[in-house]
């Protein structure tokens, strides 16, 4: 749905042209950016208070900077819509994050003006860094380059290990700390306190204060101006900025914090900055969901409320006169907390996605037991790893494609010590309208490889309660659980536990001529699959293996010694993956059979709805349907011939 813009609005298509308006009619701009924000994702859908807290520093970075020739770089991304909307797609934004239309996130592909693609957080200073340093090599001298950070990526490693990099270089970099005080939750750890002891500190601010004095008479001060700035430094040596700021302890020199919401003085500061060299931090204070009163008061639940009405604030949701199931995430979390009642040893961590994997759950009952560790997956995982070796049983839940982000850890610090950290994969599989940087796609095949790991997936939600009391059993070791996003298949999911046998499959119905092995949720396609052929007179067996690794290989036998002709289904990617397993189980027994693996084929799947892009990717329940029958056909027709 196309929402109209506002007068000024309307005339902005790139950059250039918002660089033809005086700085008076900036704070019009931004009214009016703010407003289309809220318009457009109010009946589209999308994320919403990230990027209404950058809308002054938005406008002021694209009025002051010469993009795309300076380079500008987004962490995260989705606080970017107001870039998005600056630099040439404000006439399609309503595409946004829609089946065929423009990413959610900043990519290199769509816009020259999205120097890097972003998605997961704590890139930019890396990369804008990066940038930095090639341009000093080629003698761009007049080139920029700024990374702006916030929504809680300062809370990751990688970033303060480009902090400690630039801090060397002689570089031409501005690091803008968006600080909000928030990532989805709010932030956590010791850097939060830190920064907010500076925004509240009444030396900080007065140091503030004298430093907006001497950018203010930089233009009066001649082309030597830096000069002068580095002598101010070196006089207060010793004193409170040396000695307490951590940021000019890396060798940046430091900026703030200022009001994020003034863009007149944003304007104004930028400017000046533009001619100081070397590494640089602006600190910005910022409130996520500026200019929309619910947002503000309630960060976390209007980080991507879905479609609501712009007046009433009221979230629209589907109405359906049928019970709903739950989500895979709050069955996780609820079952976590009935195990923890019943096993003292159990902990829960996540890095920083309590609302997302519902491990508020538990840390809101338990609260000294469940800890968010911030945007640091290496961390999570290696600290549940510490919490093992003494015993305990550390329930570390992180997306799919977030734990990419600590493979080395789960090999080198879990898997080499065999020690009983349970992996909660949420968000396996394809992941939605957050698209290929989201979606979970490889974690069957960068699990199954890994010594020691046992790796499951349920088909269901009772089946993950099962594969959860499973896994914190005695001795059991690393062990992953995989599930998608979204809503579960039973409405009745509470029922005793289970325990499941490790690498003991299940068959869901018998057949004849061809058989459906399926892991995980997208089992259900091919129970619809199932379904539809019964009613054409096709009845193909289906199996729930349950475990890629280790694989049920008596159920296999079974299989292949019944059926020549076998389709496996997987919401994964193909190469590596659950049908790569069951390729290796036929030739290390020498059986001959006819096996099609459906899949995530070996490409970047693009954002859309999961239906959308399981019917592109061919494993949804019609293209389930189809591989079956073709097959079926194909016996029809060899006997008939024979």
């Amino acid at each position: 749905m196309e929402v109209k813009a506002g007068e000024l609005l309307e005339k902005i298509n790139y950059p250039s042209d918002l660089r033809k308006l005086n700085e008076a009619e900036l704070e019009r701009v931004c009214k009016e950016l703010r407003q289309y924000i809220i318009d457009v994702v109010s009946v589209n859908g999308g994320h919403f208070a990230a990027s209404l807290g950058v809308v002054e520093l938005s406008v002021a970075l694209h009025y002051v900077l010469n993009t795309p020739y300076d380079q500008l770089v987004w962490d995260v991304g989705h606080q970017a819509y107001g870039h998005k909307i600056l630099t040439g797609r404000r006439n399609i934004f309503h595409t946004n994050r829609i089946y065929g239309g423009i990413s959610g996130f900043p990519k290199r592909s769509e816009s020259e003006y999205d120097t890097f693609g972003v998605g997961h957080s704590s890139t930019s200073i890396s990369a804008a860094l990066g940038m930095a340093v090639a341009s000093h090599y080629k003698g761009e001298t007049d080139r920029q380059h700024v990374a702006v950070i916030g929504d809680g990526s300062m809370t990751a490693g990688m970033a303060f290990e480009a902090l400690n990099h630039a801090g060397i270089e002689n570089s031409n970099l501005l690091v803008i700390l968006n600080d909000n005080n928030m990532s989805i939750d709010p932030n956590v750890g010791a850097l939060k306190e830190y920064l907010t002891d500076i925004t509240t500190s009444k030396q900080y601010n007065k140091f503030r204060d004298d430093i907006s004095n001497v950018l203010g008479k930089l233009s009066e001060l001649g082309p030597n101006a830096h000069q002068i700035v580095k002598k101010i430094e070196k006089s207060i040596k010793g004193t409170l900025l040396k000695k307490s700021n951590f940021f000019e302890a890396l060798k940046f020199r430091y900026f703030g914090p200022i009001d994020g919401h003034d863009v007149k003085h944003l304007v104004k500061v930028l400017k000046d900055l533009r001619e100081i060299p070397g590494p640089k931090l602006l600190h910005c204070v910022t409130v996520k969901g500026k200019g929309f009163a619910l947002a503000e008061k309630d960060q976390t639940k209007w980080h991507a409320p879905g479609l609501f009405d712009k007046i009433t604030g009221e979230i629209k949701k589907t109405v359906s006169d049928k019970p709903q199931p739950p989500k895979y995430q709050d069955v996780f979390g609820h079952t976590l907390v009935e195990l923890a009642e019943q096993n003292v040893q159990i902990m829960g961590i996540t890095p920083a996605m309590p609302s997302g994997s519902s491990l508020n759950i538990m840390m809101k009952a338990m609260p000294n037991r469940a800890f968010d560790v911030g945007i640091a997956e290496q961390h999570a995982v290696t600290f549940s790893a510490g919490l093992a070796t003494q015993g305990l049983v550390p329930f570390c839940n992180i997306y799919s494609s977030f734990m990419q982000r600590a493979y080395d850890q789960v090999i080198h610090d879990v898997a080499l010590q065999k020690l009983n950290v349970v992996f909660c994969l949420d968000r396996a599989g394809i992941a939605g309208a957050d698209g290929p940087t989201h979606h979970g796609a490889y974690d069957i095949a960068y699990f199954r490889c890994i010594p020691n790991m046992i790796v499951s997936a349920p088909m269901n939600e009772e089946e993950l309660r099962n594969l959860m009391y499973t896994a914190q059993q005695e001795n059991m070791g690393p062990f992953s659980i995989r599930y998608p996003r979204g809503n579960g298949v039973m409405a009745d999911w509470r029922r005793p536990f289970n325990a499941i046998p490790v690498g003991k499959g299940r068959k869901i119905c018998d057949g004849e001529d061809v058989a459906i092995l399926s892991i995980g949720h997208i089992g259900n396609e091919a129970v619809k699959a199932c379904l539809e052929l019964n009613t054409e007179g096709i009845n193909p067996a289906h199996y729930d293996l349950r475990f890629v690794k280790p694989l049920d290989e008596e159920l296999l036998h079974q299989v292949f010694s019944k059926f020549q002709k076998v389709i496996t289904v997987e919401d994964g990617c193909i190469q590596g993956g659950m049908g790569s397993a069951v390729l290796e189980f036929l030739a290390d027994n020498g059986y001959a059979a006819k096996v099609v693996r459906l899949g995530i084929p070996d490409k970047v799947i693009e954002h859309g709805e999961q239906p959308e892009l399981w019917a592109e990717c061919g494993f949804d329940a019609a293209a389930i349907a189809s591989a079956v029958r073709e097959m079926a056909v194909s016996r029809a027709t060899s006997t008939i011939a024979s």
